[in-house]
């Protein structure tokens, strides 16, 4: 697939975008973001994305199989995620939305724990505490006004560290999200909102969502914004690492919108030929952030043919485990259910279990 060697960040789609790694992959400077990165940590950027991309690809082919209820892909998506997800610190505490697969990785989650909550014998399956990462969130834009209330627990405790939410363009919409943005700028809160616009909320474009871009509206709000290329993994890592210091230094929230595209359906029962042109879908495949870094790479000179095949190799041994270990998953107990509906014994719980347990009981 050919390349225009001057094709940039598109206006219309982009705006006044930070962008540091051109389609091409020519590095620019932007005066705002200066990233100074070795060839050493592009090469780790790099494989963090194909990893995501191919946990992502197994996943469909494993829901196609019967094998998950469901999945939610994150195709074309994995520079936003990683770049992002670089930029947090250890002590840092992110609130995901379901998409984030990629940020799942970088924050030590297993692959085979997540798969587990789309198969359906857990309901989560990692400790927040222990990863910084918060559980998925099904209800749309609730996660966002959560990262807020713990953002703001930590700046009246005067705990060290920032809070990093994840949110889409259709949750944009959402009163949550946006009673979010009051609270976090009244009580400046240490969190940086990140909006993945990947340009369709399910069916619906972003005409259909909003009248201005959505990283404008933070000034509505009274707290900085910025637009970015979202599918370029080193201005993702440059300005959520800005944001997130900015937050961690007592400057309150920042909104950051990363534009890019969903490649692939919404969901797994999705089918998006219904809803947008082909044509679309073509213009965002030359924009490919994992092509994009892969050209960096080579022209600088900074990894072969070696490093592309141990990669390969990486991605594959990780795919065929996560298959092994997926299909073997036991079933939970019928009581787990209502193991974590609340933090002590509750006798409303404890009877309801009762009676669901007598029942599959009698139906044995």
């Amino acid at each position: 697939m050919q390349i225009d060697a001057d094709e940039s960040i598109g206006e219309s789609e982009y705006g006044d975008g930070v962008q540091l790694l051109a389609p091409d992959g020519r590095r620019r400077d932007h005066p705002d973001y200066p990233l100074r990165v070795t060839a050493e940590q592009c090469r780790a950027l790099y494989r963090d994305m194909v990893l995501t991309r191919r946990l992502d690809a197994e996943a469909v082919l494993l829901q196609r199989q019967g094998e998950l209820g469901m999945w939610i892909p994150s195709l074309g998506q994995e520079a936003a995620q990683i770049g992002s997800a670089r930029a947090a610190r250890p002590g840092d505490h992110v609130f995901p939305a379901y998409r984030e697969h990629g940020v799942a990785l970088c924050r030590g989650v297993e692959p085979a724990t997540l798969m587990g909550l789309f198969r359906g014998v857990n309901h989560g399956g990692w400790d927040p505490a222990t990863h910084g990462f918060h559980l998925y969130t099904i209800v749309i834009g609730s996660q966002v006004l959560h990262a807020t209330g713990y953002a703001m627990g930590l700046r009246k405790r005067g705990t060290e560290g920032a809070v990093l939410a994840y949110f889409g363009d259709g949750a944009a919409s959402q009163g949550d999200v946006n009673e979010a943005f009051n609270f976090a700028a009244v009580f400046d809160a240490p969190v940086v909102f990140f909006c993945q616009n990947n340009q369709w909320a399910i069916s619906e474009p972003n005409e259909r969502q909003t009248r201005v871009p959505i990283y404008q509206r933070a000034a509505g709000y009274g707290f900085p914004s910025v637009r970015v290329d979202g599918n370029d993994v080193l201005a993702c890592l440059a300005v959520t690492a800005s944001a997130l210091e900015r937050a961690r230094g007592g400057g309150g929230p920042t909104l950051v919108e990363a534009v890019t595209y969903r490649m692939g359906p919404h969901t797994t029962a999705d089918d998006p030929s219904r809803y947008r042109r082909p044509e679309e879908v073509e213009l965002w495949a030359r924009r490919d952030p994992i092509e994009r870094l892969r050209r960096l790479l080579v022209a600088e000179a900074y990894a072969g043919d070696d490093f592309f095949a141990e990669v390969r190799r990486d991605a594959d041994e990780l795919t065929a485990g996560l298959r092994v270990a997926v299909r073997g998953m036991p079933d939970p107990s019928p009581e787990a259910i209502f193991a974590h509906a609340y933090a002590e014994p509750h006798p409303l719980v404890q009877e309801h279990a009762a009676a669901a347990l007598a029942a599959i009981g009698a139906d044995a």
